[in-house]
């Protein structure tokens, strides 16, 4: 009874403290700032109790000795300073991306004051006592005058230290030092010390008649804030919210907000006016902000309205070329390039003031896939964990070279064409080229090695032409490669709100746009390339992103790998079904468990009239599908499965006909069940990618191979000879007929071991039992088989088959040597299914053609004769 008591009385405690820890996580945002405000605003009070009156007490003891020891003689604006923070806390939560300059700029500001007040009043040492240093600038202004006054003397020091104080005032108002004056004369336009007409007339030129009318028309059309001598300065983030609230789709009312999109964009045309130019200047602001801040490009219609922006703040646009033909290039009218960035109105900027996501959802008690018990809520990793990369460059004098050289090569040639532009990515620029009337295009096209040797670079690649424009368009590797991190592609899908759990992140493409694909839709992939080429960071990246993005819940995985190297580090995942397979023959029994799988959730789909796994998850949350009555079973949705394969070929040498079954099966009939693969080989030759196998897995993503003949066996198409490796490679997705290329993004061991012990965290894996059997059927093998059960039950297949037992015949049907082929036959011999040798004679079959099912039993291990 004491220990029942006991227990109750812990899980009742327990069970409180976890439920005032869940709210405290479900709490809004917004509430948990004001009430970090609120607990500065009621330390503030303290400290002035401290400082401005004498507090009686342990707590008045402990400011003096904290505050009073620390700031000495400006102790009385500590509580001042809290103050402000706390105000500004509650004015503006939406700004949290500040709180890092205001901490650097305030502790810069307090270290120059203290260190010069410090000096003012003597500079006291630790010898003349504890209230010296109190009475002159604390312990901060000791500590950073003593270091300079010894080495620099106060000469020095003071006006290093008046440096520093200029520095933390710049950094906490955010001027640069380029914007002083301006600053200065904005300040005296608010105080009435300079008049706004005339500073507008220091500034600008004086213009009449109908310039001068124009001139008030832009100044109109202008935000209040962005108007020369308005009282109100042009405040940046609210330009940047008004954008992104005026440009993001709401998700319930995506189809709304299309509709009203169009027809504005409809009215637009049919009158011909331009977008309203607030939309213009906001937006504008918004996404280059957005781009230095965030690695990421702005969105296409923005790059559009932003023509007077440099090159260096617009990564991945089109860059003209001054020397060329004056011809504008039409956009791309066919959506070729729709996946390779954001949708239209979601913008390439995260949305840094919404809220933040809801609360995670609980996973079911029970699910088919997933066998859960108790109570577990499980949290997506953050995207904190992975790195921030730069925006990339859009122009380099390297590219300006290459464009000198092209122009030499046709000059010299005589052909009639011109470099009119170029967009460079982070491995190879291509170079947009015109050609003049009459010009037939094979002209560039054999020019390939002369280009080659212009711009000594032998992976010279032309595309003719590039697709939705009028142009040739030629590949020329960058000399100064760039790293696409994947941490950037998953920022851009998360400020896009696409929250599909099977979106993965694959790279950058040549036009600078990150490149995303949706396994559900693809549906099935086949990766490929040589050795270093960057297969295995593409596996990383695929792997990560599902588990950056998609609970346990969501997506199940099954990862084989035979060279036990490659995955070794997500071992202990829960989104893994069942461990990690680096056996080749167990591999192929959990290829067979997923087929079974497909068919037991096909049984589903049929037995309920839905025609896809997404259709019927939604009737099971929905509570449209229910079991029927008098059965146990309890309907649960169905996770999405996916099996990665990081080598196809060890397992086509171990089991060949089971695998490439198994595998044909899946990728015929898996779809609409929710399963997916992907298969990676770094041999792709005809043997291990079989024509089967090719024509039921429609995606294919190419890397570097050392043939052509490699890359007609992966694309149908050359093209991935003349990759240069790490990274480089070609994606051809379903339903596509040119190959994109792009940079595969790199992820380092250190983001993915953050990555994979976050998730271990949350929850531990749940595998499942029947997903590899063979374990229990090797105890009932006879030990005399060992390893040669497979060609054992083809030995025997084809003897009774054919009524004919001839050791010669199976070395040529099986292509084994002599003496395997003699072993096969005595075994064959001690189970009965022969006859004794009679020296050169064919054997004696014993087993008849209907016997043959029993037989192959016995020799599995299936039934004991």
């Amino acid at each position: 009874m004491v220990r029942a008591l006991w227990l109750g009385a812990a899980h009742t405690v327990g069970a409180l403290f976890r439920g005032v820890g869940r709210g405290a996580r479900g709490l809004d945002p917004a509430h948990r700032k004001d009430g970090l405000a609120l607990l500065l605003l009621g330390i503030a009070l303290i400290v002035a109790g401290g400082t401005w009156s004498s507090l009686d007490g342990p707590v008045g003891d402990l400011v003096e000795l904290l505050v009073t020891g620390a700031f000495g003689r400006l102790d009385l604006l500590v509580p001042i300073l809290l103050g402000v923070v706390a105000i500004r806390l509650i004015r503006h939560p939406e700004r949290p991306e500040a709180n890092g300059r205001i901490v650097i700029g305030l502790s810069a500001l307090v270290i120059g004051i203290l260190g010069q007040v410090h000096i003012a009043c003597g500079a006291p040492a630790r010898s003349d006592g504890m209230q010296g240093i109190r009475d002159a600038g604390g312990l901060i202004g000791w500590a950073a005058a003593t270091p300079l006054t010894y080495a620099l003397t106060d000469v020095l020091a003071v006006p290093l230290l008046v440096l520093l104080t200029v520095f933390g005032l710049l950094v906490v108002t955010a001027t640069p030092v380029n914007a002083i004056p301006q600053r200065l004369r904005l300040l005296g336009t608010r105080l009435g010390l300079i008049h706004p007409e005339f500073e507008e007339g220091a500034e600008e030129a004086v213009y009449d008649g109908d310039d001068a009318r124009y001139e008030d028309q832009w100044r109109e059309a202008l935000p209040r804030s962005r108007r020369r001598g308005s009282a109100e300065p042009y405040d940046h983030d609210r330009a940047e919210e008004q954008a992104l609230s005026k440009r993001r789709r709401p998700r319930r009312a995506g189809a709304a907000a299309d509709a009203e999109n169009a027809a504005g964009a409809a009215r637009q045309a049919g009158t011909g006016r331009s977008p309203d130019p607030v939309d213009v200047a906001a937006a504008a602001a918004a996404a280059l902000d957005g781009a230095v801040l965030h690695g990421m490009p702005p969105s296409p219609l923005v790059a559009d309205l932003t023509q007077g922006v440099t090159a260096d703040q617009r990564p991945g646009q089109r860059t003209e070329v001054p020397a060329a033909r004056a011809r504008l290039t039409k956009s791309d009218p066919a959506g070729q390039n729709a996946p390779q960035g954001p949708p239209a109105g979601s913008g390439a900027v995260p949305d840094l003031t919404k809220s933040a996501p809801e609360a995670p959802r609980e996973l079911p008690a029970r699910a088919e896939q997933l066998q859960l018990s108790g109570d577990i809520t499980y949290a997506l990793p953050s995207l904190d964990l992975l790195e921030r990369g730069g925006p990339g460059k859009a122009r380099s004098a390297a590219n300006d070279a290459v464009v000198a050289s092209l122009t030499t090569v046709f000059t010299e040639f005589k052909v009639d064409a011109s470099v009119t532009g170029f967009t460079r990515g982070p491995t190879v620029t291509r170079y947009e080229v015109e050609l003049g009337p009459a010009v037939k295009v094979e002209r560039i096209t054999a020019l390939t090695k002369n280009i080659a040797y212009a711009v000594a670079s032998p992976d010279v690649r032309i595309i003719s032409p590039i697709p939705g424009k009028s142009a040739v368009g030629i590949e020329i590797p960058n000399t100064d490669r760039e790293m696409v991190n994947l941490g950037d592609v998953l920022r851009l899908a998360d400020a896009a709100e696409d929250d599909h759990p099977m979106l993965v992140a694959l790279g950058k493409d040549v036009e600078g746009g990150y490149v995303m694909a949706n396994l559900a839709k693809m549906p099935h992939v086949l990766v490929a390339g040589a050795t270093g080429s960057g297969k295995s960071s593409c596996i990383n990246c695929l792997i990560t992103s599902i588990m950056m993005r998609a609970t346990p819940e969501d997506v199940r995985m099954v990862l084989v790998d035979p060279k036990r190297v490659e995955l070794t580090a997500y071992e202990g995942i829960p989104h893994l079904i069942t461990p990690i397979i680096t056996n080749p023959k167990r591999a192929a029994e959990a290829l067979q468990w997923v087929v079974r799988e497909m068919d037991l959730r096909y049984d589903d789909l049929a037995a309920y009239g839905y025609r896809h796994i997404d259709d019927f998850n939604q009737a099971v949350r929905s509570g449209k599908v229910t079991p029927p009555e008098g059965s146990e079973r309890d309907l649960q949705p169905y996770p999405y499965l996916l099996v990665i394969v990081d080598e196809l070929a060890d397992l086509m040498m171990v089991a060949p006909r089971d695998v490439e079954d198994a595998i044909v099966r899946i990728t015929q009939l898996a779809r609409a069940a929710g399963i997916h693969l992907v298969l990676a080989t770094q041999r792709p030759s005809v043997d291990v990618v079989t024509g089967l196998i090719k024509a039921n897995v429609p995606s294919r993503l190419a890397f570097a191979t050392s043939s052509l003949a490699d890359s007609r066996v992966i694309l149908d198409q050359p093209g991935a000879e003349k990759l240069i490796g790490k990274g480089d490679g070609l994606f051809l997705p379903m339903g596509s007929s040119k190959p994109v290329r792009m940079q595969g993004a790199f992820i380092t061991e250190e983001e993915v071991a953050q990555v994979v012990q976050h998730c271990k965290d949350q929850m531990a894996p749940v595998f499942r039992d029947d997903v590899t059997v063979g374990s229990k059927q090797k105890k009932e093998i006879d030990e005399d088989i060992g390893d040669d059960l497979d060609l054992l039950c083809q030995a025997a297949e084809l003897v009774v088959s054919t009524q004919f037992g001839s050791t010669s015949m199976l070395q040529r049907k099986l292509r084994v040597g002599f003496a395997k082929a003699g072993r096969l036959m005595d075994l064959m011999e001690s189970r009965n299914i022969v006859g004794p040798s009679e020296g050169s004679k064919a054997r004696d079959v014993l087993v008849k053609a209907d016997e043959l099912d029993g037989v192959l039993a016995v020799i599995r291990g299936e039934a004991q004769s």
